[in-house]
């Protein structure tokens, strides 16, 4: 009774943690792209909350003319508003802020584009609210930014996760396990470095209905395994998890393109994206061992059924991760 109870609870957690959206709050977005010596165009995009714009708003440094009262409209995933301003000093040195950030629970990106072709992209925070701009940005900067975009944008992306959680739940042996997941590093970073830099462009809502059904591959999979007869799937692992990783890398390709990369430090921009992706798919794989390692030691505490533990969590678990994947898939079908 008690390992059915645990069971059931397992599967509804992953349901209720993923069926909202596959990605949970994408950050904010400030561009200035420099069209003359002291005009800028200015393009906001806020996040969508429940249907209406964030209450957050741009405050350009002093020195630039503030915008007319603009209605921001709603772009099919967030609402965008863009205006010209004139600033009567350079931007290098001055202070941009977001008001209001303080009270939310997501970042906003601030890029700058000079016309001599200079690129400066920076982050704005709950706890830090204003930055100041820098007329040339250091290596540590652009690395630092970068990592922690892509450190957010891997634990924000529920559907990634859970490809990986389904990685988890499918391989029993550890070494084929760091062999599937290896691979499926090694293939994202091939395709979100081509699709960065401009040689592979596949539109965007195709690859992330096929992101969706690769976890709907793989709860199936979960739900066939048979130890008499392992399927390919478990033989080799880091075959599938190779190809679905192509496409899952052109699904971060997507994030990257709409902030943008430095154009004079696209593979140091590049590189801490990809670190950050990395750390924070191995901080939630370190998370699920975790708990799985204390969930063992409690089974060895209290008095439960072993084998009907084991036997139900994982069959209740995939239909859970089967069941929000399908329900993402037909979404995102719908969409097109």
């Amino acid at each position: 009774m008690i390992a059915r109870v645990f069971a059931t609870a397992v599967a509804l957690w992953v349901l209720t943690m993923t069926m909202a959206s596959a990605h949970a709050l994408e950050p904010g977005y400030l561009s200035l792209k420099q069209m003359a010596p002291s005009t800028w165009q200015v393009f906001f995009r806020k996040p969508d909350v429940q249907g209406k714009p964030m209450q957050i708003e741009a405050v350009l440094p002093s020195v630039c003319d503030a915008p007319v009262s603009l209605e921001p409209r709603h772009d099919g995933s967030a609402w965008v508003t863009s205006w010209v301003s004139e600033c009567s000093e350079e931007v290098a040195g001055k202070t941009i802020e977001i008001q209001g950030l303080a009270t939310q629970r997501t970042d906003v990106l601030a890029r700058i584009e000079y016309r001599d072709g200079r690129t400066n992209t920076l982050r704005l925070t709950p706890e830090n609210t204003y930055v100041t701009v820098t007329a040339t940005p250091t290596a540590l900067g652009v690395l630092s930014s970068y990592l922690a975009l892509g450190f957010e944008h891997i634990l924000e992306g529920w559907d990634h996760l859970l490809f990986v959680f389904a990685l988890l739940l499918l391989i029993r042996d550890t070494w084929r396990l760091i062999g599937a997941i290896t691979a499926f590093t090694v293939a994202h970073s091939i395709t979100l470095g081509l699709a960065a830099l401009g040689y592979v462009s596949l539109p965007g809502p195709p690859v992330e209905a096929i992101i969706a059904l690769s976890i709907v591959f793989l709860a199936i999979e979960v739900l066939k395994h048979d130890p008499r007869n392992p399927r390919l799937s478990e033989r080799a692992p880091w075959v599938v998890s190779f190809a679905f990783g192509l496409l899952h890398g052109l699904g971060f390709a997507g994030a990257l393109t709409e902030i943008g990369l430095p154009a004079n430090d696209i593979p140091l921009a590049l590189l801490g994206f990809n670190l950050g992706v990395e750390l924070g798919q191995v901080s939630f794989v370190l998370v699920v061992v975790t708990c799985l390692f204390v969930l063992r030691r409690l089974i060895a505490v209290f008095p439960m059924s072993v084998s009907g533990l084991t036997a139900i969590t994982p069959t209740l678990t995939a239909y859970a991760v089967g069941g929000v994947a399908t329900f993402w898939l037909v979404e995102r079908i719908s969409g097109f």
